[in-house]
């Protein structure tokens, strides 16, 4: 579909942006919606972020994907906020409603999208994240609101671990992964650092402590298979990939800007071709 006088615009800012798979997301679901819409990578270097978003408004575009590293500066040059980017003080998505700029954080909801496009269910589970930033608080507050039983977060900084343990309110906790009944007890254990990215072989955790019946997952997209995935793997263990999140968290914008049923099937297809 070539852009026509009609068409409408949306894309994705962060320094460096080029590399991101978001285009490829997005532009086939516009194809497979038959939408006269576009979606680009937009460069915009650190501590533009206003300028970006004063640009958006002055050129009409109907939403902006928000990747590293301006996703707080994102939630604080915005209009408004919606509870989740506010409770993150981070915004991957902006819309626009009119003259308004909204920010949104769709990061955490697409995860447990993710989760139950695979037939997963995180409520009544006992949950471990490890890891303490952006990402890693998405994913705490939304297993927090889809009804986990636990949320414990391990983090190599305590601090950073107990601030995104809050997140999940009464159910969250702190943990470390020497403690031997951590793992032991826990239902899904999630990855949500960047270890096992590229060519990185680091494994985040040993899974041999998790139960049979545990699933392990890990946010990471690439490479598809990460180190901890094949160790669980190798242990037996029901493994989610990373790439169930990216497509999941995009489809919560494209519903955002469009008011259209993302197309699912042909997003996934456009990053697992």
């Amino acid at each position: 579909m070539m852009p026509t006088g009609q068409t409408r615009l949306a894309g994705v800012i962060g320094w460096p942006v080029r590399h991101s798979r978001s285009p490829d997301i997005h532009n086939a679901a516009y194809r497979a919606l038959g939408l006269d819409w576009l979606y680009v990578a937009l460069p915009v270097p650190p501590g533009r972020v206003a300028d970006a978003l004063v640009g958006m408004r002055a050129l009409g575009i109907e939403g902006l994907s928000v990747t590293m590293p301006h996703k707080a500066a994102a939630a604080a040059a915005v209009d408004a906020c919606t509870a989740d980017a506010a409770a993150l003080g981070a915004a991957n998505t902006v819309r626009r409603e009119g003259e308004r700029l909204v920010g949104d954080n769709t990061d955490g909801g697409g995860y447990v999208d993710s989760l139950l496009a695979e037939g997963i269910d995180p409520a009544g589970r006992r949950c471990v994240v490890l890891g303490g930033g952006g990402a890693a608080r998405a994913v705490v507050r939304a297993l927090a609101a889809s009804g986990a039983a636990s949320v414990v977060v391990v983090n190599r900084d305590p601090g950073r671990g107990a601030a995104a343990a809050e997140l999940a309110g009464p159910v969250g906790g702190v943990g470390a992964l020497d403690d031997p009944g951590l793992l032991a007890g826990a239902d899904l254990l999630v990855n949500a650092t960047p270890l096992g990215m590229g060519d990185d072989r680091t494994l985040a955790a040993d899974p041999a402590p998790l139960p049979e019946h545990a699933v392990v997952s890990d946010l990471v997209y690439h490479p598809r298979r990460t180190p901890l995935l094949d160790a669980a793997e190798a242990r037996g263990l029901r493994t989610v990939g990373g790439i169930g999140m990216l497509v999941h968290q995009a489809a919560r914008q494209l519903v955002a800007w469009t008011g259209q049923e993302a197309p699912l099937d042909a997003m996934l297809a456009a990053v697992e071709g």
